[in-house]
């Protein structure tokens, strides 16, 4: 076998092993057990015998973490689980991202991360786990190209595994691979970018091939993840870019070619689906939620773009005002503070420290440069952006940074127990484990009643292990390794028990959080364990999930919004975080007749129309979208189509347009007109007007 040669591109390829090496300037085959550089396992053909038992022990470890006990949420964030059953129900409203099969209006995101959800539902039927398990499937397949990417950046399988177990352990990635949110769909998409541009790097050097392949589906990907979750995609461009500009062996004019290249393929990648919607008659599409215009670009470059970083951001709910602002207190400690630091913080100071040691350490390996620039410069982009972000902001965007905070720590860690006969590299280590370990005290501090006495193990066990790689050079043989296990446990054990509280743990509404409830988590901003607001204790949002097909009961109570402003708590009717949970008289009351009308019903905000749309299986019209502020329909289509004998009911309560909150005041018109001029009745505890009968 030539293992000189190599093949087009396929995509994930790019997750094979390093196979050959350079001398004299001749290309050999790199011996069995030693990686291109002759420093460790590498090719395919001197893998330890433990390394594929391992990963499938690590795969199969992540499934259950991840697919446990997955019903427990319900609808999950019951406005994209209307989607999906939209979705699954009408072609259109697949393509469109429309949030009722009637295709009144579409969630405020580009649809691609929906896409396996409906085509899930409409292979398996409408239930929480036909909804949760792609997203699951999806988390499993991170982890497995985070380890491939890392193993073939250093040639060790015990790094690839190291950020594949540190990715997978993330609190934050377990909720969002748990959960139904875009965010699962684009850390897929763009790991797999990262993979593809450090694979360019390598077929520009050492392997034969043209990167400019690689680099093109490296675009792709960051196209696609734009179509999962619009301009968040691009914090990764800095990294991919200036990897590509520092270590491609190519002219620097071809380098810079090769990126128009690559920009070109994300811009059709990601490009196409705008393209056909900006074209498409207005007239004959879903209103683009979550715009004041009904333009996706406006969507995407205001809303959901610079609006995000700026926090003008017009259709946005109200502020909480206080000192900390509208969405939390901005600034360079907020990945730590009480809202973050629990998600996803635990191995920060550790990827910060391992990270700049590969730079030192790693400078004689073009790819272990390489792959630290690319994984560093991604966590300072993303994470600095996160931090200084005055617009909206919740806790489980950082689920962004869970790779390369993994990838640092797989690398350093790995590099530096290679030269650990150096006291640099072990005092490197052990400086990253007790800034990890001190950083677990802190955290795990501010929630003093979930397990009180962890913090206290895994300090003394975290201080008791840097002491011990410290003074590696003086243990007996037998107890290298017994060190090394117990400094990677003391550093692991936090974020662990945080996930295993993650997944036992129901997530509902619209921001959720991982982890058990802690002291200081604000309101709105980042909310508490499934979907509370301000971290109160369950149920208190109310909103609960709603029972699923065929069984019985919820995952939380009900117990009203006591303390919340109006409109945005949930109960019955619903409201802004979380979806409405209707009686099973007012679901038969709505289903009746159902077939006689485009929608079953019409309330403000999609969360209030997302529970009513779920139990019937109907369409509801989302009045002003998510926010309920958003000018769709105007008052006089809503009286056109109720004057055609299109809406059944209008439903009272939800959302947050007008008064509430920034943009259109449609909702609240449309409100106004409903109460004046019909007769309210009361099922279910929740206040609806029978429109069928026309205005009076």
């Amino acid at each position: 076998m030539d293992l000189t040669q190599t093949s087009t591109p396929r995509p994930l390829a790019f997750l094979g092993a390093r196979a050959s090496t350079v001398r004299r300037g001749r290309r050999t085959a790199a011996p069995p057990g030693q990686q291109a550089d002759g420093r460790g396992v590498g090719a395919d053909l001197g893998r330890p015998a433990w390394a594929r038992p391992a990963l499938v022990g690590l795969l199969v470890a992540t499934g259950l973490l991840y697919l446990w006990g997955l019903g427990q949420s319900g609808w999950g964030n019951s406005f994209y689980s209307a989607a999906v059953q939209a979705g699954s129900e009408s072609w259109k409203a697949f393509f469109f991202g429309s949030s009722d099969a009637a295709n009144a209006i579409t969630v405020d995101k580009t649809p691609l991360a929906l896409w396996p959800m409906e085509l899930s539902v409409r292979i398996f039927g409408l239930s929480s786990w036909s909804i949760l398990v792609p997203q699951a499937l999806e988390g499993v397949a991170t982890v497995y190209l985070l380890h491939r990417i890392v193993r073939r950046s250093t040639g060790s399988d015990a790094a690839g595994l190291l950020a594949g177990a540190a990715m997978a352990l993330t609190p934050v990635a377990v909720l969002m691979f748990r959960f139904n949110n875009p965010d699962a769909m684009l850390v897929l998409l763009l790991v797999a970018a990262s993979g593809a541009t450090l694979r360019a790097v390598d077929q520009s050097g050492l392997e034969k091939g043209h990167p400019l392949r690689w680099l093109l589906l490296a675009g792709a990907f960051v196209g696609l993840a734009f179509l999962a979750k619009m301009l968040q995609a691009f914090l990764v461009l800095p990294a991919l870019g200036l990897t590509y500009l520092l270590f491609a062996r190519a002219s620097f004019g071809k380098r810079v070619l090769h990126l128009v290249g690559a920009f070109g393929a994300m811009v059709l990648a990601g490009g196409w689906w705008v393209a056909i919607v900006e074209l498409w008659p207005a007239g004959s599409r879903p209103y683009i939620g979550g715009s004041q215009n009904n333009s996706i670009l406006e969507l995407t470059l205001g809303y959901n773009g610079l609006g995000r970083l700026s926090g003008d951001e017009t259709g946005s709910v109200g502020g909480m005002g206080g000192q900390a602002g509208r969405w939390g207190a901005t600034g360079i400690g907020r990945l730590f503070n009480s809202e973050i630091g629990g998600q996803v913080a635990w191995l920060v100071p550790a990827a910060l420290v391992l990270g700049g040691a590969a730079l030192w350490f790693g400078r004689s390996d073009r790819r272990i440069r390489a792959a630290t620039t690319l994984w560093g410069v991604t966590l300072l982009v993303t994470g600095l952006t996160f931090s200084f972000m005055a617009g909206i902001f919740h806790a489980y965007y950082t689920v962004a940074l869970a790779p390369p905070i993994a990838a640092l720590v797989g690398i350093g860690a790995w590099l530096l127990w290679r030269r650990r006969d150096d006291v640099v590299a072990r005092a490197g280590l052990a400086a990253a484990l007790v800034a990890t370990v001190l950083l677990a005290f802190v955290v795990l501090g501010r929630t003093p009643d979930y397990l009180p006495w962890l913090r206290y193990a895994v300090l003394v066990a975290g201080l008791m292990g840097a002491a011990l790689l410290v003074g590696l050079a003086w243990l007996p043989r037998r107890l290298v390794g017994v060190a090394a296990a117990a400094a990677l446990a003391s550093a692991v054990a936090a974020p662990a028990a945080y996930s295993l509280s993650t997944a036992g743990t129901a997530h509902t509404g619209s921001i959720p959080t991982a982890g058990p409830a802690s002291a200081g988590r604000m309101g709105m901003p980042g909310g508490g364990p499934g979907g509370r607001f301000g971290g109160m204790p369950p149920g208190q949002m109310g909103g609960a999930p709603p029972a699923m097909p065929g069984t019985t009961g919820t995952a939380q109570g009900t117990q009203g919004t006591q303390g919340m402003p109006q409109g945005m708590g949930g109960g019955a009717a619903g409201g802004l975080l979380n979806g409405s949970t209707p009686s099973s008289e007012l679901t038969a009351l709505l289903k009746a007749d159902a077939g006689s009308y485009t929608w079953v019903a019409a309330a403000v905000g999609s969360n209030t129309a997302s529970g009513y749309q779920l139990a019937t299986q109907d369409p509801v019209m989302a009045i002003g979208g998510f926010n309920g502020s958003d000018p769709s329909p105007t008052l006089a289509q809503f009286q056109a189509y109720v004057g055609a004998g299109k809406i059944h009911y209008f439903i009272a309560g939800g959302g947050m347009g007008g008064p509430g909150g920034s943009g259109s005041s449609t909702s609240s018109a449309i409100t106004a007109w409903v109460e004046a001029n019909f007769t309210a009745q009361t099922v279910g505890g929740v206040t609806l007007y029978d429109l069928s009968g026309g205005a009076a």
